[in-house]
């Protein structure tokens, strides 16, 4: 029955169905070849998938992250982080790092930072002589912050498929994405002062206590929720609620961006966002719980236990299988499928739950930037109106600055649990 179902979802993969629809028909497949089953194990199945109490998280986040860009939230953000470092050359590319890192802190997804963050420094950038495919390929780079640097949704379906600590798995992302996002920035400094861009970067920039007048109540946003989430006032579940009565506030109230009719399409949006990632989910808890019932990941262990004999060579492997994975399935769908799957092996190599969920996650975010099914390159395409062939070439340096980063994050646990650890005590 596995094989079954392992080999139909690739081969509807291949004919180019849509990822919950092609698990969908391959645990449908599955069902029909056991032959001891009912049909009411489906329904069955999808709604315990879904009735998941993090998963609220999930449509308040996507939602409040198109408040954010609605309601000039990201613009005031975009102002500040140019008057923290678009003052020296190449300083506008990095503010597009900095605004991102700061954007992700509460929109918890990558393609909401990339049409939020990317429809104002694209545009900023390609005026200020950088290469309209480079600033594509930086925006679509530094975007998979958003699912890095908590709160993040994949985390959140990670939390949920796994049974692991959802504020343990946000407060070991925080170490990664500073990481990642000083290294992209180093990268596009040295790479603007090789090239001589960005030489007047720092033109029409805000000095730094005007820009923070400006954008304070756009900055005070993460503060409010990571501080609540971590002092306790508040569950990361309650703390995604409460982004969005605050974004929603400052929108309509103060910066008197949101009207009746933006609201309308802003809630049209997120509306289908939260369809799609439900629909995966739905699909896929019914194919792991096929799986499950097959004996699949007791078989998988026995056999990646054979076949690596310590946890830095299986960390390796997996790192290799994932970043292959994530170029051609859908985050979700690999975060509900794998994790399960893998979490129990990683464990018993001794590799910590939370540090596994950042590797994981970081793994399966490089797949939002590579061909040929990255979200992020879509949506900087579609921002920036060109071709995804435009922007291959000088994506690939930034690629290989988070693969590097990447096996720093893996090698050297305590980038991901120091964080934790002062906060948990363990």
């Amino acid at each position: 029955m596995s094989q079954l179902m392992v080999v139909s979802m690739l081969l509807f993969f291949a004919l180019s169905v849509p990822v919950a629809v092609s698990i969908g028909l391959a645990s449908m497949l599955g069902v029909a070849y056991d032959g001891q089953m009912t049909w009411l194990v489906i329904a069955q199945q999808i709604y315990a998938a879904l009735d998941k109490y993090p998963l609220v998280a999930v449509p308040f986040f996507i939602l409040a992250g198109n408040l954010m860009e609605a309601g000039g939230i990201s613009e005031r953000m975009v102002d500040f982080a140019k008057s923290v470092v678009g003052g020296v050359q190449g300083g506008l590319a990095c503010s597009c790092v900095l605004t991102c890192m700061i954007f992700a802190a509460v929109a918890g997804s990558s393609v909401a930072t990339t049409f939020a963050v990317g429809a104002i420094l694209i545009p900023a950038m390609v005026k200020h002589g950088y290469p309209k495919p480079f600033a594509a390929s930086l925006q679509a780079s530094a975007a998979e912050l958003g699912v890095i640097i908590p709160p993040s949704i994949p985390m959140i379906l990670f939390a949920v498929a796994t049974d692991t600590s959802v504020g343990e798995l946000f407060i070991a992302g925080i170490g990664p994405g500073l990481l990642i996002g000083g290294a992209l920035m180093v990268y596009v400094w040295l790479y603007a002062r090789r090239h001589g861009y960005g030489k007047h970067d720092g033109d029409g920039r805000l000095a730094l206590w005007p820009a923070f007048k400006r954008s304070w109540l756009a900055l005070l946003m993460p503060v409010i929720i990571l501080g609540g989430i971590y002092g306790g006032i508040f569950t990361p579940t309650e703390a995604s609620a409460v982004a969005v009565v605050y974004a929603l506030a400052v929108g309509i109230f103060v910066y008197r961006k949101i009207t009746f009719s933006s609201l309308s399409h802003t809630l049209h949006r997120s509306v289908i966002s939260t369809a799609v990632i439900m629909f995966v989910i739905a699909n896929a808890g019914v194919f792991g719980f096929l799986l499950n019932r097959a004996g699949i990941p007791a078989a998988l262990g026995d056999w990646l236990g054979q076949l690596f004999s310590d946890k830095y060579t299986f960390l390796l492997g997996v790192n290799v299988a994932l970043f292959i994975i994530g170029m051609f399935i859908e985050t979700s769908a690999s975060i509900v499928v794998l994790a399960p799957l893998l979490l129990p092996v990683a464990m018993q190599f001794g590799v910590d739950p939370a540090h596994f969920g950042v590797i994981m996650v970081v793994n399966l975010a490089l797949g939002m930037v590579t061909p040929p099914f990255g979200v992020n390159l879509f949506a900087a395409c579609a921002v920036a109106n060109l071709s995804i062939e435009r922007l291959i070439r000088p994506l690939l340096p930034f690629v290989a600055v988070v693969v590097a980063c990447l096996m720093v994050i893996t090698y050297v646990p305590e980038i991901s649990l120091f964080f934790k650890e002062l906060v948990y005590g363990r």
